[in-house]
């Protein structure tokens, strides 16, 4: 099943999102990344640009496929964990940490429905 923290909130996708205080970070969760096998490239998305809820930003590429990856709720990408440019892999590693993917500010009240 893959591991599974309880102060995350998780999509049918297999996306995860933290919150802090207004700001929502994401990534794939630990059984996502264990389906795609080796991750060997990921295209973040921009920063600034604005993303609508359950639009793809982004993908992750495995040496078995290619998966985009879909924002949890709407808002705009403030920050992008560019180490991942360079070490993908890390998703591999630690989905729950290093591996994340990008934040996004100003969507706490869109995830609990304010």
């Amino acid at each position: 099943m893959g591991e599974v923290h309880e102060e995350l909130k998780y999509t049918e996708e297999h996306e995860w999102v933290r919150v802090e205080g207004d700001e929502v970070s994401i990534g794939i969760t630990d059984f996502a990344q264990n389906a795609l096998t080796e991750v060997v490239w990921v295209e973040l998305p921009e920063t600034d640009i604005e993303v609508s809820e359950m639009e793809s930003f982004a993908s992750v590429e495995s040496v078995k496929s290619v998966s985009e990856i879909y924002a949890p709720v709407a808002g705009t990408v403030t920050d992008v964990n560019h180490s991942l440019e360079d070490s993908p892999e890390q998703i591999n590693e630690d989905p729950y940490g290093s591996g994340w993917i990008c934040i996004d500010a100003g969507s706490y009240s869109k995830l609990i429905g304010e």
